[in-house]
């Protein structure tokens, strides 16, 4: 049945992993079987987090901000979160039969957003002053940030759509778009005169994955960083978005730790700001200029230059576009005055903490592989379940060894690895 499972959860499709079980092992499951036995168990997940979670919540505040026993807190403790997308078939009450083709007459309603946080254990350095001072080259690369930004804010653009059609479950977009710097944060021009800046190393990564509302989640991924000892860490990191969710969950669960806002996302809206009427020349102008600002984390200087713009062209009104200069300076003014606490990058570096959320961007991205399509539809249990698997297979905490473990001897009364408390287990 692990068989079964993990090619269930990590092939594109359940037929995909029923062909890879035959030609890979030579072992008959069908399509169908491989979907049961994929739900099953990813039910069964469901259930001991829930559980463990909901144990969690009851017990005391010193208790939920603590360690547990046998577990080492790390020192560097980051937690970052973010959201996907997934498509839900709609059922009938009667029967429990899908609605037809013809009765979705709402394009685009069938997306709904997975929430997914990442918990990882890193290493740096602390340092006296800020060890990047100069923002690097590739923040300052016209070609590449123009297309970095189109992306992003397309992205943006076709949530609100989805929101407008009907569905308002959308929070994040989908941050695949944004990957190639998110995920260059370490990397360096290659020129010999580029400023170098070293992020802080990944240790161990694990994922937690679900469809449920806001206030869920939060309650999941705190008691998830509990079990990993986070709460006793030295130093501690959030990262997000701009998104009210996330800073929600923020605020009810992990406000010991440092906020911060994705610098990726933040430079987006710098960019626009800056770009906003005028040459393109002008515009660029400014936005060197205010990047190294924000860079530093001198976010006053980036807005003082933004009110200066809006001095010149007037504030939006009713009869202006979305794409008219006034909304968009109006809109990357708002953006910064409201996130300008989660913005002192220069002190993140210096004290080796991380300053965008590359981690759970790539997260995001690889579980969208399994979940994510135009014709992939899944129902509202059974999206739960392949998210609590997906999760459990990109962890590195290998929470499923134990899951089988603990399986074999409820079921057997059979071993199959040395015996753990299952408390500590769940800790995966």
């Amino acid at each position: 049945m692990a068989k079964a499972v993990y090619a269930g959860v990590m092939c594109r499709s359940f037929a995909l992993a029923s062909e890879a079980l035959w030609q890979l092992a030579e072992i008959d499951v069908s399509t169908k079987q491989v979907e049961r036995r994929t739900r099953e168990i990813g039910t069964e997940r469901c259930r001991e987090r829930d559980v463990a979670a909901d144990a969690y919540g009851a017990l005391t505040l010193v208790e939920r901000k603590g360690v547990p026993t046998g577990t080492t807190a790390p020192d560097l403790a980051v937690v970052e979160m973010d959201g996907g997308r997934l498509q839900i078939r709609e059922r009938t009450t009667a029967g429990d039969k899908a609605v037809s083709a013809g009765e979705r007459t709402k394009k685009g309603t069938h997306w709904r957003e997975d929430k997914i946080g990442v918990l990882a254990s890193m290493t740096s350095a602390c340092h006296a002053s800020d060890p990047c001072p100069t923002i690097p080259n590739h923040f300052v690369d016209a070609s590449r940030i123009e297309q970095l930004v189109k992306e992003i804010k397309a992205n943006a653009k076709a949530n609100l759509k989805r929101e407008s059609s009907g569905d308002t479950t959308a929070i994040a977009g989908d941050p695949s778009a944004s990957d190639e710097l998110a995920s260059d944060e370490s990397a360096s021009d290659e020129s010999a005169t580029a400023p170098e800046y070293d992020p802080p190393e990944l240790l161990t990564r694990s994922v937690v994955a679900t469809k449920q509302e806001a206030h869920r989640f939060g309650e999941l991924l705190a008691c998830a960083a509990w079990q990993r000892g986070f709460y006793g860490s030295s130093r501690r990191a959030f990262l997000g978005d701009g998104s009210g969710a996330n800073w929600g969950v923020w605020e009810r669960h992990f406000s010991s730790f440092t906020p911060i806002v994705d610098f990726i996302h933040a430079l987006t809206y710098v960019y626009q700001g800056a770009m906003a009427g005028g040459s393109f020349a002008a515009g660029w102008s400014r936005y060197t200029a205010w990047i190294a600002a924000l860079w530093s984390g001198d976010v006053d200087t980036v807005l003082a230059g933004l009110d200066s713009r809006r001095a010149e062209v007037g504030n939006p009104d009713e009869s202006d576009e979305e794409t008219s200069p006034r909304r968009k300076l109006a809109e990357s003014a708002r953006y910064l005055r409201n996130q300008r606490e989660r913005m002192q990058y220069a002190a993140y570096r210096t004290a080796g903490l991380p300053i965008t959320t590359s981690h759970v961007e790539s997260t995001v991205k690889q579980v969208n592989r399994r979940v994510k399509g135009t014709e992939m539809f899944w129902s509202e249990s059974g999206s739960e379940a392949i998210l609590q698997l997906r999760a459990d297979q990109l962890s590195e905490t290998k929470p499923l060894d134990a899951f089988w473990s603990r399986r074999a001897e409820r079921t057997t009364g059979d071993r199959r690895y040395p015996s753990r408390d299952f408390t500590k287990t769940l800790s995966a």
